[in-house]
């Protein structure tokens, strides 16, 4: 069974500096039946204007990712770290006991774009904890690459939840078949390009929730790049 969640439905929040486009119900956006899906919590994708961010606030028993589509993210935190996020990077947080952030736009002059993602841990109060990666190192063209898992599992950064994140990089007619055991679901979140997943067709910005289904069929209509969350 697969629900799509297509790009124009989502909720739309625009203010002076961002504009964001929620997957669930966030913020001052909700809707009942998109609460989450299994424990992945939140997809947002956000626009940056030059120089603007979040000041520093706080999370707390969440795990929080961040993949930047363009541009550049300056991320500050309560642990001492202080980095930059460009394109092609992902930022992995487990918040735990408590951490204090903030992010930036990085540039003057241009816009930051990025995908901001929270899951629900398996354990809370955790010590919290902070990685990034360069996906590219992982993420080779017409295969999945595991990006976060439990345990740190084949080299990914470590996720204290029950859920695995793959990205895809697809060419045009490239395709992908991932296998899903019986008691697995997945949330399919597409960046760029279009694709059929199991014949059904999903373009930029659009979400699929797969349940009870064996597998997964991905084919790139156009080249196309995703995120892949299997998920309990």
């Amino acid at each position: 069974m697969l629900n799509i969640r297509k790009s124009e439905e989502r909720g739309h929040v625009e203010f002076t500096w961002l504009e964001t486009r929620n997957s669930f119900s966030f913020g001052s956006y909700y809707d009942p039946s998109f609460m989450g899906f299994r424990n992945l919590r939140v997809i947002n994708e956000d626009k940056i204007a030059p120089a603007r961010g979040f000041p520093t606030h706080g999370h707390q028993d969440m795990e929080i990712i961040t993949y930047m589509i363009s541009g550049a993210l300056e991320h500050k935190d309560s642990m001492g770290n202080r980095d930059v996020i460009r394109p092609g990077e992902i930022q992995h947080m487990s918040a735990g006991t408590g951490i204090r952030h903030s992010e930036y736009n990085a540039s003057d002059s241009a816009e930051a774009h990025v995908l901001q993602i929270w899951i629900e841990p398996d354990k809370n109060s955790i010590v919290p904890e902070y990685t990034q990666k360069f996906v590219r190192d992982v993420v080779k063209p017409g295969k999945l690459g595991l990006l976060a898992a439990p345990e740190g599992r084949g080299g990914a950064l470590t996720m204290h939840a029950d859920a695995l994140l793959y990205m895809g990089i697809l060419a045009d007619k490239q395709e992908i078949k991932h296998p899903l055991e019986s008691n697995r679901h997945a949330w399919l979140q597409m960046i760029s390009g279009e694709l059929l997943l199991n014949g059904i067709e999903i373009q930029a910005g659009d979400g699929a929730a797969v349940s009870e289904e064996s597998g997964l069929n991905i084919r790139a209509s156009k080249s196309s790049e995703f995120l892949l969350f299997e998920l309990n």
